[in-house]
């Protein structure tokens, strides 16, 4: 059965996925597109790519997360360079490796710009924090005269990937004439599950079953944010912020297509994660999906 997947965004929380994709393969479903936002954009660009669970389980076990932290060169004593490259290049890491990492496996399969891919199989959400808008690549690109087909699929990802003051923005020059470029971060700012990417828009039916993969509890079962202090408002303000949106578009959906796999003890930017943590991830991810295969009716 044909079928296609969204997968939202939530850093290192996305081993739940490979448990989540290794029983969809079991029961026979498969992936005709995918959009995904962050870490989710990762999991469908190595699936389009035509990668199955267990390869990406096995990338995943092999790497190094921590090694995504490249920092920059600096003779500054490390704690000076850490406020001064966040201060003026917007982010504690460059991010290059994350990039360079998903490039070198997309490659072995072929893969490199979106034309590559069959039309419409991968859409990549990001934000646009110079014009203040969500772009969704590759669809976009022509608003900035750039050729999607030509547009580097892992370029994508790692603008995808950009957690804010975490990873460098990226650049994203426009080539019409006198326009100046726009600051590229993670699309989870303006829709970290984008379920409503495959809604037809003229009469608002999906054109074949949609599945999508959550990494948080259901609606009600959501915990309220506590603010005692400025601290507790940044983190509401962001976590509200990036899910909103999304939420509001699953209550109305009555999120009945929707895995939800709870994932609220890990943090999304964990790069320390054990063993252990990964397998318990997985083995969520699977049971979540199994759960939610039983009554689905497509």
């Amino acid at each position: 059965m044909k079928v296609d997947g969204v997968f939202a965004g939530g850093g290192v929380k996305a081993f739940a996925f490979i448990g989540a994709i290794e029983t969809t393969e079991r029961k026979g479903l498969e992936f005709e597109r995918i959009a995904g936002t962050s870490a989710g954009s990762i999991v469908g660009a190595l699936l389009m790519a035509g990668y199955k669970a267990h390869e990406i389980k096995q990338l995943l076990d092999e790497l190094n997360v921590a090694s995504l932290k490249d920092d920059r060169m600096s003779l500054l004593p490390f704690k000076v360079a850490k406020w001064i490259n966040l201060y003026f290049r917007m982010g504690l890491y460059k991010g290059d490796k994350l990039e360079a990492w998903i490039k070198t496996f997309l490659n072995q399969k072929g893969i490199n710009s979106f034309g590559d891919l069959p039309p419409g199989a991968l859409k990549v959400v990001v934000s646009d924090i110079t014009k203040g808008q969500m772009v969704v690549l590759p669809d976009d690109l022509p608003k900035y005269g750039i050729n999607p087909e030509r547009f580097s699929v892992a370029r994508a990802i790692r603008m995808s990937c950009s957690i804010p003051f975490f990873f460098e923005p990226v650049k994203l020059h426009n080539k019409a004439v006198g326009s100046p470029p726009s600051y590229i971060v993670d699309g989870g700012l303006l829709s970290n599950f984008p379920m409503w990417l495959f809604k037809d828009g003229r009469n608002g039916t999906w054109k074949r079953p949609v599945i999508g993969f959550q990494l948080s509890p259901q609606i009600d079962e959501r915990p309220t944010h506590k603010v005692k202090n400025a601290l507790d408002l940044y983190k509401a303000i962001f976590e509200t912020m990036i899910s909103a949106h999304d939420v509001r578009y699953i209550r109305a959906e009555h999120a009945k297509n929707i895995v939800f796999i709870p994932m609220e003890e890990i943090k999304a930017t964990d790069f320390s994660l054990t063993e252990a943590e990964k397998d318990r991830m997985i083995a969520l991810g699977a049971a979540k999906t199994t759960e939610f295969l039983t009554q689905w009716s497509g």
